[in-house]
C-alpha cells in the first residue's frame, strides 16, 4: 500500500474520525471488497454494506477474523481495528435495527481501499 496521507493517519493512527458524509465511501455500492487502507487486510465484503444514513460506510458483518473490537476511550463506544495492523477503522453499533443482523460497523472511508470485483 502506499504512504499514508497526513489526514489517513490522523484517522489510522491517531483515532480521528472523518467529518460525517465526506468519505468516498459512504456511498459506494460497487461490488468488490473493503480492504485495511494501512495493511491491504480484506476487511469488509460489499455484500456486507447498506445504507444507514449516518454520514459513515455502514457494515453489518467483517469478514471472519479481520476486525477486532476493543471498548473506547470514552468508555461507551466500541471501537473496531483492523486485526493484522491495529489501524482504527471506526466503531461499532448493535441493536439499532438497521439490517436483520442488528449490527453497524461505522468506517472511515480514510481507513478503507476499495477492490472492485
Amino acid at each position: 500500500m502506499p504512504p499514508l496521507s497526513t489526514q489517513e493517519e490522523a484517522v489510522i493512527l491517531h483515532k480521528g474520525t472523518e467529518a460525517p458524509f465526506s468519505g468516498k465511501y459512504t456511498d459506494c455500492f460497487e461490488n468488490g471488497v473493503y480492504v485495511c487502507r494501512q495493511c491491504g487486510l480484506k476487511l469488509y465484503s460489499s455484500n456486507a454494506k447498506f445504507h444507514s444514513h449516518c454520514g459513515w460506510a455502514s457494515f453489518d458483518e467483517n469478514i471472519q477474523d479481520a476486525v477486532q473490537r476493543k471498548q473506547d476511550a470514552d468508555g461507551v463506544r466500541t471501537e473496531i481495528l483492523c486485526a493484522r495492523c491495529g489501524g482504527h477503522l471506526g466503531h461499532v453499533f448493535e441493536s439499532e435495527g438497521f439490517t436483520a443482523k442488528n449490527t453497524r460497523h461505522c468506517v472511515n472511508s480514510l481507513s478503507l481501499h476499495f477492490i472492485k470485483s
